[in-house]
């Protein structure tokens, strides 16, 4: 059993570290991880309290699970030990965006063109419609308002620096 002030000087070998540098670390883990498939890229690090690390990433064609467990398994090894966090406390989870995740990069503009989204501007307004067209700057976005004989349909340029978020939307 180690006594309290054996604990606190094995923590001092431990130097607490900054949760962006932890990300940054991790950043370099995934990048070289995923070096050896294009088709797949990070999109986001988060560490929540208790030092559960979420690692989101995504595939231009669709993230297979065996693909996640595979980078999970590899990632948790190389973190495993290292004094990244402290006494080894941490929790590992990797996987894809979900549906309730807004789309953060280019990339994920580009898979998911064709399906319906919902866009938050940043001046709170709300567009939704399908996503027709994602540019170098911007998307454009087919509305549809109204029924029928009435129904009209628009489509809106809307520049990347006035999106705030956007966030697929599930038709039936």
């Amino acid at each position: 059993m180690i006594n309290r002030r054996e604990r606190s000087r094995s923590l001092l070998l431990f130097p607490q570290m900054s949760a962006e540098s932890q990300i940054k670390i991790i950043e370099q883990k995934v990048s070289d991880l995923l070096a050896d498939e294009p088709g797949y890229f990070l999109v986001e690090i988060k560490i929540n309290a208790g030092n559960n690390v979420k690692v989101f990433i995504d595939a231009d064609h669709g993230a297979s699970i065996d693909k996640l467990v595979h980078y999970n398994r590899a990632l948790y090894k190389q973190i495993d030990g290292t004094g990244l966090f402290p006494d080894n406390n941490f929790s590992l989870e990797i996987s894809s965006p979900g549906l309730d995740e807004p789309l953060k990069m280019y990339r994920q503009y580009l898979k998911n063109k064709g399906r319906f989204v919902e866009v938050i501007e940043q001046d709170g307004s709300r567009k939704e419609g399908k996503l027709l067209d994602v540019t170098e700057v911007g998307i454009v976005l087919e509305e549809e308002k109204g029924k029928g004989k009435k129904k009209e349909i628009m489509a809106h340029s809307i520049l990347f620096d006035n999106i705030k978020s956007t966030k697929i939307q599930i038709k039936f």
